[in-house]
């Protein structure tokens, strides 16, 4: 009796093992991944901006913040593989991480997965900025219309799309913009309001990222309109004309040339 006994304790002490090393080599599997997906997304992170995809996502005078979430990231991650590799052996940490299994590893499963799905997105996905598809026609104005003051002690040549905009909000006449130079670049948005002969040469202004982004363009009555997202430079002068049932300034071109999407494709109020 005290045979079978020994026996049923040897065989429960068997199973509390087994069991207690399986759940230990789940957690140490679960805290792998943590750590790959820490160091992943510090190495996502230095990638955009080393690379300059950066400014696809967020306002330039923010990038130091992505600076830090990198660093941040990367020391997690070492830290992380360093505990593993000195302590991923010993008893104790092998019972304490039996225990954090309990409480957290399903959630703390749902966690990565959830983390991890932009993670893959932004990997497999190529970054690219807005273009016409995000306009949607809805260009807004108003929003951008701060700064027209400033924007009048710009030369007219050194202007860009959003100063423009600004100067034509600041105007009480706009027939007084007959006559100046323009400069400027942007990518090419038609639709069927427009004339067949008239595109905008349209910017995406971002206050911190792409998800505050506005759309803002100037009217350019050209011969030959060139397909939409192509980016162009246009020079030319304004003349009062009818856009979209309104009176605007309208750029009549001296040339429209094809030209590469700048390093920075966004403006900045």
């Amino acid at each position: 009796m005290q045979t079978a006994e020994r026996l049923r304790d040897h065989d429960h002490h068997h199973d509390h093992d087994h069991d207690h090393e399986h759940d230990h080599r789940r957690e140490t599997i679960y805290a792998w991944a943590r750590a790959a997906l820490l160091i992943g997304l510090g190495l996502y992170f230095v990638y955009n901006i080393v690379s300059g995809n950066l400014a696809n996502y967020i306002n330039a005078r923010f990038a130091w913040l992505s600076v830090v979430a990198a660093a941040l990231f990367l020391l997690l991650g070492a830290a992380a593989v360093y505990r593993l590799l000195r302590h991923g052996h010993s008893h104790d940490d092998a019972h304490h991480d039996h225990d954090h299994d309990h409480d957290h590893g399903a959630f703390s499963w749902g966690v990565i997965a959830v983390v991890a799905v932009p993670l893959v997105l932004g990997t497999l996905v190529p970054s690219q900025p807005l273009g016409a598809s995000a306009v949607g026609g809805s260009f807004n104005m108003d929003a951008v219309a701060s700064g027209g003051a400033m924007t009048f002690t710009i030369a007219p040549l050194d202007r860009n799309v959003l100063d423009w905009v600004r100067v034509f909000n600041a105007t009480d006449d706009l027939s007084a913009l007959n006559g100046q130079e323009a400069d400027v670049i942007g990518f090419v948005y038609h639709d069927d309001t427009m004339d067949d002969d008239v595109f905008m040469v349209t910017r995406f202004t971002i206050s911190c990222c792409v998800a505050d982004s506005v759309a803002v363009g100037l009217p350019v009555q050209w011969h030959d309109v060139p397909p939409l997202d192509t980016w162009v430079r246009v020079l030319g002068r304004f003349e009062l004309g009818t856009f979209r049932g309104e009176q605007k300034p309208i750029l009549r071109p001296t040339s429209v040339e094809v030209v590469e999407q700048p390093a920075h494709p966004y403006l900045y109020p």
